[in-house]
């Protein structure tokens, strides 16, 4: 297993760099990781769930969990997904094959990355 030794993110960009200790370096947005985090309130029981409207959320705080992995805590209130390290190694190999099936599971339930509107009643 690939540790992790380094996470940086750039708040303005929304992005995440993770460095592995092989060298490599992942990079994911704010949104990805979001919207496939291995919270049971996305996976469900083993169906993935659609979460939709995330394009703006951002990352809040990022909290050490053992040497294993990292606990992400989205600006939307998501605060339950523990991102392992071999977890975030698989998000950045399939990074584009995830990436392609989450925009068309969008489209199918014809919804969109947009953030949703809120109204505030009066």
């Amino acid at each position: 297993m690939h540790q992790v030794t380094k996470l940086h993110y750039h708040q303005q960009a929304k992005m995440l760099d993770v460095h592995f200790d092989d060298g490599l370096c992942a990079v994911f947005s704010a949104e990805f990781l979001r919207v496939l985090s291995p919270s049971a309130e996305v996976r469900g029981h083993g169906k993935l769930r659609l979460v939709s409207h995330k394009k703006q959320v951002a990352i809040s705080q990022i909290l050490p969990v053992g040497l294993y992995a990292a606990k992400i805590v989205f600006d939307d209130g998501h605060n339950s997904g523990i991102y392992s390290w071999p977890y975030l190694r698989d998000l950045h190999q399939n990074h584009e094959v995830l990436w392609q099936d989450y925009l068309t599971r969008l489209a199918a339930a014809n919804s969109n990355r947009e953030a949703s509107l809120n109204f505030k009643q009066l």
